[in-house]
């Protein structure tokens, strides 16, 4: 995913603050073309720029157009973000859909992504100058997203979608296998033996006590050394205190 060639694209949003908030969303996730349909005089840019914080250099490098299709004639891709199904929508792609689709296109061509007014969002007519539509799900009963969430969470994914290109960042973790979560119970209640902690009648209840409670947590095989270590030291220090 290459996000210098992600466009963000404002259509006619009505606050200036919206603006700067987006502005804000797009630098928290290393997306900087700002494009926006409409004209610059009719926006407060102090008001952009409290709301940016670090990031009203997006607003200040921003281009204005007349129309979408306008803003969008050098892409390759031009998606319009709608929470409304109709007959004239098409088949809307959720985000992570979306993402994926835009990691190929984007390492030649730039990717538009079209946000519509605070009010209205995107009318049928402005969706036709898209090439398709993208949906974040929302509650029906309060389904209207602030114009700078609906950035973030677009945005966001796409973000998600270029660190896993990059070795080391944001990988996550595999949690173990319940063979290897065994090898550390195993650990955790020898050395609860060996301080007494129970008799042999006891130690199956207490693995099954560990097993249970460790195949939940989703351990790392960092954790799992960690608490191996823990229970080792413990058995140690109390073998030691008892020579004393």
């Amino acid at each position: 995913m290459n996000l210098n060639n992600i466009v963000i694209v404002l259509d006619h949003p009505d606050e200036s603050r919206n603006i700067g908030a987006a502005c804000r969303a797009m630098a928290n996730n290393d997306i900087s073309e700002l494009r926006i349909v409409g004209n610059k005089a009719d926006y407060d840019i102090e008001h952009i720029h409290v709301l940016a914080i670090h990031a009203g250099d997006i607003f200040d490098k921003a281009n204005f157009y007349n129309s979408i299709t306008e803003a969008t004639a050098d892409c390759a891709i031009c998606a319009g973000t709608t929470r409304r199904r109709g007959k004239k929508r098409g088949k809307l792609l959720l985000p992570e859909e979306f993402s994926d689709m835009a990691e190929g296109i984007t390492q030649n061509a730039k990717v538009a992504v079209i946000f519509g007014n605070e009010r209205t969002g995107l009318t049928d007519d402005q969706l036709d100058e898209c090439n398709l539509g993208v949906t974040i799900p929302s509650s029906d009963n309060f389904g209207s997203l602030n114009l700078s969430h609906a950035v973030q969470i677009i945005s966001y994914h796409l973000f998600r979608k270029s660190l896993l290109q990059k070795k080391g960042e944001y990988h996550g973790y595999t949690p173990l296998t319940l063979e290897r979560i065994d090898r550390t119970v195993q650990t955790i209640t020898d050395n609860m033996q060996k301080i007494g902690f129970f008799k042999m009648p006891g130690r199956e209840d207490m693995e099954n006590f560990w097993r249970s409670i460790l195949s939940r947590a989703s351990l790392s095989e960092g954790e799992a050394q960690y608490l191996e270590k823990t229970f080792s030291k413990m058995a140690g220090l109390a073998s030691k205190n008892s020579e004393h």
